[in-house]
């Protein structure tokens, strides 16, 4: 049979899309290295596991696996309705937050259109955007001597916005960073846009963050409809297996979103573990206790080895080393250790790595200490 190159036949923004990178699992590696009792910090999961209540409300669900589950969430939206105080209207549920970004890319984006996102940004804004062959404008990153290095420079995203830009993507915290930006800030900037650019702000770490600084941008829905805020369950709520995330916005965007929205794209465990979780104050408060000491733990220990350590108000570290990522990260997998290098942001000598327990946190600080000192 002639060999044929089927790239000729897909799209361009297809064609030359380099695809999302997932962490590496622990089988892999043990797998690839040999190595046993290896531990993942790299994806930014909740080291405590899921929420019980959530565990709980899964078992229940188990008989009904032959039914399909409700397309439209109806029991899962009532409850986001209720916790964030909108209307049902305002809620598209996704396949993890990922899904609801690629929807609006595919719903507001096309070739000739563009979204404007910052360099240092979350690695699905580009990819959504190549994919339906529209422009990205990617603004300059806070410098690395500013108080919050890396960050976003929202008057450098306000400037590359013209005529023709229709999405502006915004992670508060943001990945891989960590950075985040003054709740007060960020409304006057979102309040500083023409209509037609819709402001996408991300919050898929916001639980972790301790300060109220930051704000809740589901409050400013009811004034600014070019608003949509993106949450996730696989974070703080450590639903990542399950995969189901939402946006909230005006029922306007919703409404075209859900009309892209593929049936049952969240399952039915997803349905009733993101329900059961939403619920379960204690475990976030708890998750949120574990994560500020683990913070304090490796900001401490990560410095005291030369790192340089990026201000984070999410359940990672972004640190800088002296030499390589990609070869301390090699070092750490022989030791069996998992994080995540980052020179695909363009951050040759930088890991982020996730602020797991007490004992994790110290095992991935002796393999750095093991490896930088070799």
């Amino acid at each position: 049979m002639k060999h044929f190159d089927y790239n000729d036949l897909a799209v361009p923004g297809v064609r030359e899309l380099k695809p999302y990178t997932p962490g590496k699992p622990t089988s892999e590696l043990e797998r690839e290295y040999g190595v046993r009792d290896s531990i993942k910090l790299a994806s930014n999961e909740n080291p405590l596991g899921a929420s019980p209540m959530a565990i709980e409300a899964i078992r229940s669900e188990l008989d009904e696996l032959w039914l399909y589950p409700d397309a439209n969430g109806y029991f899962l939206k009532q409850a986001l309705a209720e916790h964030h105080d909108v209307d049902p209207a305002c809620i598209t549920l996704g396949n993890g937050s990922n899904d609801v970004l690629v929807f609006l890319a595919q719903v507001f984006l096309r070739p000739g259109l563009e979204a404007v996102f910052s360099q240092y940004c979350f690695a699905v804004y580009p990819i959504a955007t190549q994919m339906v062959g529209a422009t990205a404008r990617v603004a300059p990153a806070l410098p690395r001597d500013h108080v919050m290095p890396l960050g976003h420079d929202l008057r450098a995203l306000y400037e590359r916005i013209g005529p023709d830009t229709r999405l502006v993507f915004v992670a508060n915290p943001n990945n891989p960073t960590g950075t985040w930006l003054d709740g007060a800030r960020l409304e006057d900037f979102v309040a500083s846009l023409p209509p037609q650019v819709i402001c996408v702000v991300d919050e898929a770490y916001t639980e972790y963050a301790e300060s109220d600084r930051l704000g809740d941008a589901s409050t400013w829905l009811a004034r600014f409809p070019n608003l949509v805020v993106t949450r996730t369950f696989s974070k703080a709520y450590g639903l990542a297996g399950l995969r189901v995330g939402y946006a909230l916005s005006n029922p306007g965007i919703a409404d075209l979103l859900n009309r892209v929205r593929p049936a049952f794209n969240v399952n039915s465990l997803a349905l009733t573990a993101a329900r059961a979780a939403l619920a379960d104050q204690a475990f976030i408060d708890r998750s949120r206790e574990v994560n500020s000491r683990g913070m304090n733990q490796l900001t401490t220990g990560l410095e005291a080895l030369g790192a340089k350590v990026i201000p984070s108000a999410a359940n990672f570290i972004l640190a800088e080393f002296d030499r390589s990522g990609a070869e301390l990260n090699e070092r750490l997998l022989r030791a069996g250790v998992i994080v995540r290098p980052v020179a695909n942001y363009g951050l040759e000598n930088h890991l982020r790595i996730t602020i797991g327990t007490t004992e994790q946190n110290q095992r991935v600080l002796s393999a750095l200490a093991a490896g930088l000192g070799s």
